[in-house]
Protein backbone atom coordinates (compact mmCIF):
# COMPACT_ATOMS: atom_id res chain seq x y z
CA UNK A 1 0.00 0.00 0.00
CA UNK A 2 1.54 3.06 -0.71
CA UNK A 3 0.30 6.47 0.79
CA UNK A 4 1.29 10.42 0.70
CA UNK A 5 1.14 12.52 3.43
CA UNK A 6 0.11 16.53 2.83
CA UNK A 7 -1.32 19.13 4.48
CA UNK A 8 -4.83 18.37 4.03
CA UNK A 9 -4.45 14.77 5.04
CA UNK A 10 -3.53 11.40 3.57
CA UNK A 11 -3.98 10.17 0.21
CA UNK A 12 -4.45 6.31 -0.78
CA UNK A 13 -2.92 5.96 -4.44
CA UNK A 14 -2.91 2.37 -4.07
CA UNK A 15 -3.94 -1.12 -2.14
CA UNK A 16 -1.96 -4.06 -2.59
CA UNK A 17 -2.15 -6.80 -0.39
CA UNK A 18 0.55 -8.78 -1.38
CA UNK A 19 3.38 -6.01 -0.57
CA UNK A 20 6.12 -7.65 2.02
CA UNK A 21 6.09 -6.05 5.64
CA UNK A 22 9.72 -4.75 4.45
CA UNK A 23 8.33 -3.16 1.49
CA UNK A 24 5.34 -1.51 3.19
CA UNK A 25 8.30 -0.53 6.25
CA UNK A 26 9.76 1.47 3.17
CA UNK A 27 6.96 2.94 1.83
CA UNK A 28 5.64 3.98 5.44
CA UNK A 29 9.39 5.82 6.26
CA UNK A 30 8.88 8.66 4.44
CA UNK A 31 4.81 9.31 5.60
CA UNK A 32 5.87 9.76 9.24
CA UNK A 33 1.88 10.94 10.08
CA UNK A 34 1.00 7.71 8.98
CA UNK A 35 0.69 4.09 11.07
CA UNK A 36 0.62 1.25 9.52
CA UNK A 37 -0.30 -2.52 11.47
CA UNK A 38 0.89 -5.23 9.51
CA UNK A 39 -1.04 -8.56 10.28
CA UNK A 40 0.46 -11.87 10.25
CA UNK A 41 -1.00 -12.91 6.86
CA UNK A 42 0.70 -9.96 4.79
CA UNK A 43 -2.03 -7.34 4.32
CA UNK A 44 -1.42 -3.94 5.61
CA UNK A 45 -4.05 -1.97 7.33
CA UNK A 46 -3.96 1.92 7.21
CA UNK A 47 -4.39 3.74 10.54
CA UNK A 48 -5.76 7.45 11.82
CA UNK A 49 -2.84 9.36 11.55
CA UNK A 50 -0.81 10.11 14.78
CA UNK A 51 1.78 12.11 16.06
CA UNK A 52 4.36 9.19 15.78
CA UNK A 53 3.97 6.34 14.46
CA UNK A 54 4.68 2.62 15.38
CA UNK A 55 5.11 -0.44 13.60
CA UNK A 56 4.42 -3.60 14.49
CA UNK A 57 7.22 -5.42 12.56
CA UNK A 58 9.24 -4.82 15.81
CA UNK A 59 7.51 -7.71 16.83
CA UNK A 60 9.18 -10.30 14.89
CA UNK A 61 11.90 -12.29 16.83
CA UNK A 62 15.07 -10.97 17.84
CA UNK A 63 18.14 -11.60 20.20
CA UNK A 64 17.60 -8.92 22.71
CA UNK A 65 18.64 -8.33 26.62
CA UNK A 66 16.64 -5.70 27.06
CA UNK A 67 12.96 -4.43 26.83
CA UNK A 68 13.47 -3.09 22.71
CA UNK A 69 11.43 -1.24 20.97
CA UNK A 70 8.41 -2.48 21.32
CA UNK A 71 8.19 -2.09 24.82
CA UNK A 72 7.34 1.43 23.72
CA UNK A 73 4.12 0.48 21.62
CA UNK A 74 1.03 -0.38 21.90
CA UNK A 75 0.41 -4.05 22.81
CA UNK A 76 -2.15 -4.63 20.70
CA UNK A 77 -0.09 -3.99 17.66
CA UNK A 78 1.50 -7.06 18.53
CA UNK A 79 0.31 -9.71 16.67
CA UNK A 80 1.71 -13.58 15.80
CA UNK A 81 3.63 -13.46 12.72
CA UNK A 82 6.28 -15.11 11.02
CA UNK A 83 4.29 -17.45 8.61
CA UNK A 84 2.03 -19.51 10.21
CA UNK A 85 -1.41 -20.03 8.62
CA UNK A 86 -4.38 -19.54 10.70
CA UNK A 87 -6.33 -22.61 12.41
CA UNK A 88 -9.17 -23.49 14.03
CA UNK A 89 -8.02 -25.15 16.47
CA UNK A 90 -7.89 -22.89 19.72
CA UNK A 91 -5.80 -24.70 22.09
CA UNK A 92 -2.67 -25.36 19.30
CA UNK A 93 -3.21 -21.69 18.35
CA UNK A 94 -2.09 -20.52 21.83
CA UNK A 95 0.74 -23.24 21.80
CA UNK A 96 1.77 -21.46 19.11
CA UNK A 97 1.61 -17.81 21.22
CA UNK A 98 2.96 -18.95 23.85
CA UNK A 99 5.96 -20.52 22.19
CA UNK A 100 6.94 -17.38 20.38
CA UNK A 101 6.21 -15.40 23.28
CA UNK A 102 8.06 -17.35 25.74
CA UNK A 103 11.02 -17.90 23.36
CA UNK A 104 11.45 -14.01 21.51
CA UNK A 105 9.31 -11.61 22.86
CA UNK A 106 9.15 -11.45 26.63
CA UNK A 107 11.22 -8.71 27.45
CA UNK A 108 9.23 -6.93 24.46
CA UNK A 109 6.41 -7.44 26.10
CA UNK A 110 7.55 -6.28 29.43
CA UNK A 111 6.72 -9.68 31.18
CA UNK A 112 9.05 -10.38 34.22
CA UNK A 113 10.93 -13.41 32.84
CA UNK A 114 13.44 -15.26 34.92
CA UNK A 115 17.17 -16.40 34.27
CA UNK A 116 15.93 -19.99 33.89
CA UNK A 117 12.68 -18.85 31.36
CA UNK A 118 9.94 -19.31 33.69
CA UNK A 119 7.16 -16.47 33.37
CA UNK A 120 3.72 -16.12 35.50
CA UNK A 121 0.79 -17.70 33.27
CA UNK A 122 -1.50 -14.99 35.02
CA UNK A 123 0.91 -12.13 33.54
CA UNK A 124 0.93 -14.15 30.21
CA UNK A 125 -3.28 -14.19 29.81
CA UNK A 126 -3.31 -10.12 30.89
CA UNK A 127 -1.61 -9.63 27.36
CA UNK A 128 -3.69 -7.64 24.66
CA UNK A 129 -3.02 -10.02 21.80
CA UNK A 130 -5.06 -12.57 19.88
CA UNK A 131 -3.89 -16.37 19.09
CA UNK A 132 -3.74 -17.56 15.45
CA UNK A 133 -6.79 -18.31 15.76
CA UNK A 134 -7.86 -14.93 16.49
CA UNK A 135 -8.86 -15.57 20.22
CA UNK A 136 -7.69 -12.81 22.79
CA UNK A 137 -5.20 -14.16 24.88
CA UNK A 138 -7.74 -12.72 27.81
CA UNK A 139 -9.97 -14.55 26.98
CA UNK A 140 -8.15 -17.70 27.92
CA UNK A 141 -7.77 -20.00 30.97
CA UNK A 142 -5.15 -21.39 33.05
CA UNK A 143 -6.53 -24.54 32.60
CA UNK A 144 -6.50 -24.32 28.79
CA UNK A 145 -2.78 -23.39 29.16
CA UNK A 146 -2.11 -26.46 30.94
CA UNK A 147 -4.09 -28.18 28.38
CA UNK A 148 -2.10 -26.77 25.72
CA UNK A 149 1.32 -27.80 27.44
CA UNK A 150 -0.10 -31.72 28.03
CA UNK A 151 -1.03 -31.59 23.72
CA UNK A 152 1.89 -30.05 22.61
CA UNK A 153 3.56 -32.99 21.02
CA UNK A 154 7.35 -32.15 20.99
CA UNK A 155 6.85 -31.17 24.37
CA UNK A 156 8.13 -27.26 24.02
CA UNK A 157 7.12 -26.36 27.82
CA UNK A 158 7.56 -26.84 31.57
CA UNK A 159 4.81 -25.75 34.14
CA UNK A 160 6.18 -24.78 37.56
CA UNK A 161 4.30 -24.11 40.65
CA UNK A 162 5.57 -21.45 43.35
CA UNK A 163 3.61 -20.90 46.12
CA UNK A 164 0.63 -21.41 44.87
CA UNK A 165 1.22 -19.45 41.41
CA UNK A 166 1.94 -21.08 38.10
CA UNK A 167 4.29 -20.67 35.94
CA UNK A 168 5.57 -21.29 32.25
CA UNK A 169 8.89 -21.76 30.03
CA UNK A 170 9.71 -22.56 26.97
CA UNK A 171 12.60 -25.87 27.47
CA UNK A 172 14.76 -24.16 24.38
CA UNK A 173 14.87 -22.22 21.39
CA UNK A 174 15.47 -19.12 23.38
CA UNK A 175 16.66 -15.66 21.21
CA UNK A 176 16.30 -13.28 25.07
CA UNK A 177 19.96 -13.05 26.11
CA UNK A 178 18.86 -12.93 29.82
CA UNK A 179 18.63 -16.82 29.68
CA UNK A 180 21.22 -18.54 31.01
CA UNK A 181 22.08 -21.77 30.27
CA UNK A 182 22.85 -23.14 33.59
CA UNK A 183 19.27 -22.00 34.74
CA UNK A 184 17.48 -23.63 32.24
CA UNK A 185 19.33 -26.79 31.13
CA UNK A 186 21.16 -29.57 32.62
CA UNK A 187 24.96 -30.15 32.22
CA UNK A 188 26.13 -32.65 29.76
CA UNK A 189 29.47 -34.08 31.52
CA UNK A 190 30.28 -37.01 29.90
CA UNK A 191 29.68 -38.71 26.29
CA UNK A 192 27.70 -41.64 27.57
CA UNK A 193 25.04 -39.23 28.47
CA UNK A 194 24.72 -38.19 24.95
CA UNK A 195 25.52 -41.48 22.61
CA UNK A 196 23.97 -39.97 19.74
CA UNK A 197 24.33 -36.22 18.81
CA UNK A 198 22.98 -35.03 15.45
CA UNK A 199 22.38 -31.71 13.95
CA UNK A 200 19.67 -32.23 11.25
CA UNK A 201 20.25 -29.77 7.76
CA UNK A 202 19.57 -29.64 4.24
CA UNK A 203 21.90 -30.23 1.52
CA UNK A 204 22.15 -26.73 0.55
CA UNK A 205 23.54 -25.84 3.48
CA UNK A 206 26.38 -27.79 3.22
CA UNK A 207 28.53 -25.79 1.61
CA UNK A 208 28.44 -23.14 4.03
CA UNK A 209 28.38 -25.17 6.91
CA UNK A 210 32.07 -26.74 5.66
CA UNK A 211 33.26 -23.19 5.31
CA UNK A 212 32.18 -21.84 8.27
CA UNK A 213 30.89 -24.19 11.04
CA UNK A 214 27.26 -24.92 12.64
CA UNK A 215 25.99 -21.17 13.58
CA UNK A 216 23.96 -20.45 16.22
CA UNK A 217 22.27 -17.80 14.35
CA UNK A 218 19.66 -15.72 16.34
CA UNK A 219 18.82 -18.44 18.67
CA UNK A 220 21.19 -18.42 22.43
CA UNK A 221 22.79 -22.21 21.08
CA UNK A 222 22.87 -24.88 18.17
CA UNK A 223 20.04 -27.43 18.04
CA UNK A 224 21.14 -31.35 18.14
CA UNK A 225 18.99 -34.34 18.15
CA UNK A 226 19.41 -37.17 20.86
CA UNK A 227 18.25 -39.78 17.89
CA UNK A 228 17.60 -40.18 14.53
CA UNK A 229 14.34 -38.45 12.82
CA UNK A 230 12.71 -42.01 12.71
CA UNK A 231 13.66 -42.86 16.48
CA UNK A 232 10.02 -42.67 18.27
CA UNK A 233 11.83 -41.02 21.34
CA UNK A 234 13.16 -38.24 19.18
CA UNK A 235 10.02 -35.88 19.11
CA UNK A 236 12.06 -32.28 19.05
CA UNK A 237 15.37 -30.72 18.02
CA UNK A 238 15.34 -31.81 14.36
CA UNK A 239 13.21 -31.46 11.30
CA UNK A 240 11.47 -34.39 9.67
CA UNK A 241 12.50 -33.22 6.49
CA UNK A 242 15.76 -33.08 6.79
CA UNK A 243 18.14 -34.38 4.13
CA UNK A 244 21.15 -33.88 5.98
CA UNK A 245 22.92 -35.37 9.24
CA UNK A 246 26.01 -33.90 11.12
CA UNK A 247 27.12 -35.78 13.77
CA UNK A 248 28.75 -34.33 16.55
CA UNK A 249 31.77 -36.07 18.29
CA UNK A 250 30.81 -35.63 21.97
CA UNK A 251 33.96 -37.18 23.55
CA UNK A 252 36.11 -34.30 21.82
CA UNK A 253 34.29 -31.65 22.11
CA UNK A 254 33.79 -32.25 26.01
CA UNK A 255 37.62 -32.65 26.48
CA UNK A 256 37.81 -29.51 24.57
CA UNK A 257 35.52 -27.73 27.09
CA UNK A 258 32.76 -27.26 24.81
CA UNK A 259 29.42 -27.10 27.48
CA UNK A 260 26.87 -28.83 25.97
CA UNK A 261 23.56 -28.96 27.71
CA UNK A 262 20.46 -31.43 27.51
CA UNK A 263 17.17 -29.32 27.81
CA UNK A 264 13.81 -31.27 29.60
CA UNK A 265 12.47 -32.22 26.41
CA UNK A 266 15.52 -34.38 25.47
CA UNK A 267 17.40 -31.75 23.09
CA UNK A 268 20.91 -31.26 22.73
CA UNK A 269 22.35 -27.64 22.76
CA UNK A 270 25.46 -26.05 23.08
CA UNK A 271 26.83 -22.57 22.66
CA UNK A 272 29.99 -23.45 20.88
CA UNK A 273 32.68 -21.53 21.05
CA UNK A 274 31.86 -17.80 20.30
CA UNK A 275 28.29 -18.86 18.72
CA UNK A 276 29.85 -21.62 16.56
CA UNK A 277 30.52 -25.15 16.53
CA UNK A 278 33.66 -25.82 14.26
CA UNK A 279 34.04 -28.42 11.59
CA UNK A 280 36.74 -29.98 13.51
CA UNK A 281 33.80 -31.62 15.85
CA UNK A 282 32.04 -33.53 13.62
CA UNK A 283 32.13 -36.59 13.75
CA UNK A 284 30.75 -37.48 10.42
CA UNK A 285 28.16 -36.25 7.51
CA UNK A 286 25.53 -38.31 6.24
CA UNK A 287 22.51 -37.96 3.66
CA UNK A 288 19.36 -38.90 4.93
CA UNK A 289 17.39 -41.47 4.93
CA UNK A 290 19.45 -43.14 2.54
CA UNK A 291 22.71 -42.35 5.36
CA UNK A 292 25.71 -42.47 2.22
CA UNK A 293 28.41 -40.94 4.07
CA UNK A 294 29.43 -37.35 2.96
CA UNK A 295 33.25 -36.65 2.73
CA UNK A 296 34.45 -33.16 4.67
Amino acid sequence: MWATAGNHGLRILRFCASLSPVTVAAAVSTTPTASFLVTSFGASTLMEPTKSSSFSASALPRRSGGRGRASEMREDHLQPTGGRRPTKDKIDALGRLLTRILRHMAFELNLDIRSDGYVKVNDLLKLNMKTYANIPLRSHTVNEVREAVRKDNKQRFSLLEENGELLIRANQGHTIETIESESLLKPILSAEEAPVCVHGTYKRNLESILQSGLKRMKRLHVHFSSGLPTDGCVISGMRQDVNLLIFLDVRRALEDEMKLYMSDNKVILTEGFDGVVPIKYFEKIETWPDRHPVPF
